[in-house]
C-alpha cells in the first residue's frame, strides 16, 4: 500500500469542505491531513496586499482544520497559509466558489443573493433520450466580440441575453439566432476560472479556449464585467443561464478535471503536495497523459470526492443541464459510474459525455481508464465519435487527407458503421473494425468542433480545384450525415454558415487557434446573411431530426430492428431505410458523393422532405417510380 492509498483508508471526509456562509457566521473547513499548519487570511478586497484578520485553524477528525469566524463576512475575501513539511505558502482554498480578480483569493458570499428575478421558476429542458438533443459547442468570446454583432456586452456571459439584436442584413444574431436554428443544448467551452487570459487586463483583446484549468468552482472572471468583484461573475453567468433556459435551450459545461495549468504551484499542490496527481513510478516524475503537464489522479477518495462534489456545485448553483469531459480517458471508470450515480439523483435528465481519449501516455492502467473502447463500462455517458468524423471528411491530423464526402473510395462499409451509431449491426457482420456501443445514445456525431480545421476550412485543403458552389454540396452533405445517422448530433458555433478561420493571406487556416486573436476565432455574423441557405439547411435538417423519431434510435434493439440498408448500389453511394417512425411508415435515405447523378426506383409515392438544395420537416415535393439523387447530395423520402 503506497502513502496515498494509505491516505485514502486513513483520513478520507464525506462531509462538506470549503467557506460555509451563513450571516452569522463562517465556517473553514480544509482537508489537508499531513499540513503542519493552517490559517485562515481575511481580506477587504482582492486587491489588498495584507490581511486585515489571520484566523490560526485547529485540525480536527480526517485530517480536516477547522475555524469558524462569527459575523457576517458577505463579501470578504480569503486564502489559506499551509504549512507543509515546515514550508508556508499562501494560496486560494480549492473548494472557493468565487474570487478576485485572477483567482487569487476566494471570495465568501451568499450566492442565493445573486440569483437572477424568477430564478427559482425558470423553465427545466428535459429531453426523453440523449438521442433528442442537437447540441452546439461555443466560445463566450466568439459568440459576441466581433463588431458584426454590435453587442453591448462583447465578449461577456451577458451577451447572452441580449435580444433583437440583427447583423447587417437584418438576419437575427445571438441569441435569437440559437432559438431560431432550432438546437436543443449549447456546449460551452470552459468558463471555469482559467489561468492564461489576465484579468486585470481584461480591457486589452485576449483569447484563450480554455482549457487551462485554475480554480474549478469559480466562473471566469474575463466573461463577467468587474473581475476585481467576485459577485458580479456569479451574477452575470446565473443570467446567462437564465436567458438560456428562457428561450427553451439546456446548457452544458465543458470541465477539464483531467490536468491543472500549473502543477508544482497549484492550489492542489501547495494544500496537499502531490496527492492530486498521478505519478510515475516511485513519484518522482509527475505522469502527463494530458499532454499538459499532469494529470490529476481521479481514483483517490479526495480527488474523487472534489471533482463530484465541484459537479454538484455546478449543478445546483447553476442549474446546469449536462457536462462534457475533456480527455475523459484519464478519468477512472469507478469515479465516471460515481459521477453519473450522483448527478442523476439530482437530475434524471443531465447529459454525460467526452472524449474518449488522452492525450498522452498514462501509467493508470487502460482497462480502468473510461476510454471509447471501455463505452460498455460507463453506460450513462455518450463518446465524441472521432471514427464519424474522419470517416465523413477525412482525418483532422493531415489536411488533405479526405474522407466519404470528399474523395475517398472504398468507405461505404465504414459509413455504414457510423450511420448505425456504431452498434453491431447485423449486416455488418464481419465487415466492421469494431463497436464499442451499447447504444446509439453513447455516441456524438460530428465532423467539426473547436480542435483542428472547421469543416469548411478542411474543403478548402480536400478540395481546393472544386467550386464554392461544390464545396457548399459537400458541407450540406457532411450536415446531413451528421443529423441523420442514429447518436447524438453535435456543431461547432457558425458551422451552419461556414465558419472559417483564415490566417495572413487568406489561403491558410488555422488548425489549432486555441489562443489566435479574436480576428480567427470570432463568429463573423454577417456570414449568416452571405451564406443563408447553408444557415436553412441546417435549420430544416435539425427539424426534420426533431420532428422524426426513427433518427433519434434510443436501443441497439431498435436499430437492428428499424435499420435497413440497401445493398447493390452503385458505387459509393450509401442509402438505408428506417420503421417505426412516429408519423411515416418509411423513410429512405440515400448519400451520393459521386461527381454526377444517380437514377433510382421508388415503389409508390414518396415525399421528399430532403435533397442537395432543401431540408425540412415536410415535403416540399413527391416522387413515384424513378428519381434521381444529384450529385454531392442527400435525399430523403417518406411514405405515410
Amino acid at each position: 500500500m503506497d502513502l496515498f492509498d494509505r491516505i485514502d483508508k486513513e483520513y478520507a471526509y464525506d462531509g462538506s469542505l470549503g467557506a460555509l456562509y451563513s450571516k452569522e457566521s463562517t465556517e473553514f473547513r480544509l482537508w489537508a491531513p499531513l499540513a503542519d499548519s493552517v490559517t485562515v487570511r481575511l481580506y477587504h478586497t482582492c486587491r489588498d496586499e495584507k490581511p486585515f484578520r489571520k484566523l490560526p485553524m485547529t485540525r480536527g477528525k480526517s485530517g480536516v482544520w477547522l475555524k469558524t469566524a462569527y459575523g457576517n463576512l458577505d463579501g470578504i475575501y480569503y486564502t489559506y497559509l499551509i504549512s507543509n513539511d515546515k514550508n508556508e505558502q499562501e494560496t486560494i482554498d480549492i473548494y472557493a466558489k468565487s474570487a478576485g480578480v485572477n483567482g487569487a483569493m476566494g471570495l465568501i458570499f451568499d450566492s442565493k443573493a445573486l440569483n437572477p428575478k424568477g430564478w427559482d421558476k425558470q423553465p427545466e429542458i428535459r429531453l426523453e433520450n440523449y438521442t433528442d438533443a442537437c447540441i452546439y459547442e461555443l466560445h463566450v468570446r466568439d459568440f459576441s466580440i466581433d463588431g458584426s454583432g454590435k453587442f453591448c456586452y462583447r465578449g461577456r456571459f451577458l451577451a447572452f441575453i441580449e435580444k433583437g439584436l440583427v447583423n447587417a442584413a437584418g438576419d437575427s444574431i445571438g441569441i435569437d439566432h440559437l432559438k431560431e436554428l432550432g438546437i436543443t443544448h449549447v456546449q460551452l467551452l470552459p468558463v471555469f476560472d482559467y489561468h492564461t487570459v489576465n484579468e486585470a487586463d481584461f480591457h486589452r483583446p485576449q483569447f484563450n479556449w480554455g482549457y487551462d484549468p485554475m480554480n474549478y468552482n469559480v466562473p471566469e472572471g474575463s466573461y463577467s464585467t468587474d473581475p476585481y468583484n467576485g459577485k458580479t461573475r456569479v451574477s452575470e453567468f446565473k443570467r446567462l443561464v437564465y436567458a438560456l433556459h428562457n428561450a427553451g435551450i439546456g446548457v452544458i459545461m465543458d470541465v477539464v478535471y483531467n490536468h491543472t495549468f500549473a502543477t508544482a504551484d497549484s492550489a492542489f499542490t501547495l494544500t496537499f503536495p502531490k496527492y492530486y496527481y498521478r505519478q510515475w513510478g516511485g513519484g518522482e516524475h509527475y505522469a502527463n497523459g494530458s499532454g499538459c503537464g499532469n494529470e490529476v489522479a481521479t481514483e483517490r477518495r479526495m480527488v474523487r470526492k472534489y471533482i463530484i462534489d465541484s459537479l454538484v456545485h455546478w449543478m445546483t448553483e447553476y442549474k446546469l443541464d449536462g457536462f462534457r469531459f475533456d480527455l475523459m480517458g484519464l478519468y477512472d471508470i469507478e469515479t465516471m459510474n460515481e459521477i453519473s450515480r450522483v448527478l442523476r439523483r439530482l437530475n434524471p435528465d443531465v447529459m454525460l459525455y467526452g472524449e474518449g481519449w488522452t492525450g498522452g501516455d498514462s501509467p493508470y492502467p487502460y482497462e480502468k481508464r473510461a476510454m471509447k473502447l471501455n463505452a460498455c463500462h460507463t453506460p450513462d455517458f455518450a463518446f465524441f465519435s472521432d471514427d464519424f468524423r474522419d470517416t465523413v471528411k477525412g482525418s483532422s491530423f493531415h489536411n488533405k487527407d479526405k474522407g466519404y464526402i470528399n474523395g475517398r473510395d472504398g468507405v461505404e462499409n465504414y459509413v455504414r458503421e457510423i450511420i448505425s451509431g456504431r452498434v453491431p449491426h447485423p449486416q455488418l457482420e464481419n465487415l466492421y473494425k469494431y463497436s464499442w456501443t451499447k447504444t446509439p445514445a453513447q455516441t456524438i456525431n460530428y465532423v467539426e468542433v473547436h480542435d483542428n480545421l472547421t469543416l469548411w476550412d478542411k474543403l478548402h485543403y480536400t478540395n481546393s480545384t472544386d467550386s464554392e458552389e461544390i464545396r457548399i454540396k459537400l458541407d450540406k452533405m457532411c450536415a446531413a450525415m451528421v443529423f441523420l445517422s442514429q447518436g447524438i448530433p453535435l456543431i461547432q458555433a457558425g458551422q451552419e454558415f461556414l465558419r472559417s478561420k483564415p490566417l495572413t493571406g487568406g489561403n491558410v487556416f488555422d488548425h489549432n487557434s486555441y489562443k489566435s486573436p479574436d480576428a480567427v476565432n470570432s463568429i463573423k455574423w454577417n456570414r449568416k446573411t452571405e451564406y443563408k441557405s447553408v444557415f436553412e439547411y441546417y435549420r430544416g435538417l435539425i427539424a426534420l431530426r426533431k420532428e422524426h423519431s426513427a433518427f433519434r434510435m434510443v436501443s441497439n434493439e431498435d436499430v437492428c430492428g428499424n435499420l435497413k440498408f440497401f445493398d447493390n448500389l452503385p458505387k459509393k453511394i450509401v442509402g438505408f431505410v428506417l420503421y417505426n417512425d412516429n408519423l411515416l411508415s418509411e423513410i429512405i435515405v440515400f448519400f451520393n458523393p459521386n461527381g454526377y447523378a444517380a437514377e433510382l426506383f421508388a415503389f409508390g409515392e414518396y415525399g421528399v422532405y430532403a435533397d442537395g438544395e432543401y431540408a425540412g420537416a415536410s415535403p416540399i415535393r413527391t416522387v413515384e417510380g424513378k428519381y434521381t439523387v444529384d450529385a454531392y447530395s442527400v435525399i430523403v423520402l417518406g411514405k405515410k
